[in-house]
């Protein structure tokens, strides 16, 4: 009934936090599958189907010589890996408990550190899904050299973090229109099936084809991500800019609109829900 608290520094808050957040997100994965390994195999067999699925696209359609020239797999798999990754992070946010859940009951447990473990967790699975992936095409199929693999990872994490920022956009609005948030998320994804950019090069667009796909923050990280995986790839018409400006953008909206619902929350909202 009586309990002290002991006043934290900055350092000991950040650090209890951080113990929180890395348990919440062991929580998060394991509650996809029970077996660690399985959840990690339901993950890469998702990204093969992709691969394989428009591999076979475009050898019907007779495309492949559209595409970069360099490894074709390779340009599938970066259009692919950031597709997903995106996604996954605007479901796993959208989709992470919110103030009215059962688990805000338990005193350490804040939607901060609810979001950020389901963030964390699609992006853990993501990124160990797609390292396998590549490791098994590297030394089974064909050897590949990555030209900048470090900026080319940056741009699979600015996908990811422009999809946390989607994602955060309609975590704070799902307790109110909690329907409505579910048709716009999968819209969302549906449309970025095409607007994403994964199957063509964005050099290649006439202008006004341009003005289709250039609203979106993924188009410009999967172009970007292939002038970093390709040397003889320079991308002129997207920006790294322009997705971090989004990203940061609609992370101040979802950050105001997730303290507004928060201070209205109500236990009856997840029984709406």
């Amino acid at each position: 009934m009586f309990k002290t608290y002991r006043s934290q520094g900055s350092v000991g808050f950040a650090l209890n936090m951080s113990w929180q957040i890395f348990h919440a997100t062991v929580r998060s994965i394991r509650q996809k599958h029970r077996s660690p390994i399985m959840c990690l195999l339901s993950e890469m067999l998702q990204s093969i189907m992709f691969v394989a699925g428009f591999l076979l696209f475009f050898q019907v359609l007779g495309l492949r010589g559209a595409a970069i020239r360099g490894d074709f797999v390779i340009y599938i798999m970066s259009g692919i890996f950031l597709f997903m990754t995106h996604n996954k992070a605007v479901t796993a946010v959208a989709s992470a408990e919110g103030p009215a859940s059962a688990m805000m009951q338990h005193a350490p447990i804040n939607t901060a550190i609810s979001i950020s473990s389901a963030a964390l967790g699609s992006l853990y699975l993501q990124t160990l899904s797609m390292f396998v992936i590549l490791f098994i095409y590297y030394v089974v199929f064909s050897p590949f050299v990555i030209d900048d693999p470090i900026g080319a990872f940056l741009m699979f994490l600015l996908a990811w973090f422009t999809g946390c920022a989607v994602g955060l956009l309609m975590f704070a609005i799902k307790p109110w229109a909690p329907t409505f948030t579910t048709v716009l998320r999968t819209l969302y994804q549906r449309a970025n099936m095409i607007a994403s950019g994964k199957m063509f090069v964005a050099n290649t667009l006439p202008g006004f084809m341009l003005a289709m796909f250039d609203w979106n923050p993924l188009f410009h990280a999967i172009d970007q991500a292939r002038g970093f995986a390709f040397i003889n790839y320079n991308p002129h018409n997207s920006s790294i800019i322009y997705p971090i400006n989004v990203g940061i953008a609609l992370i101040a909206l979802g950050l105001i609109g997730e303290y507004y619902t928060r201070k209205k929350a109500s236990s009856s909202w997840s029984a709406k829900n």
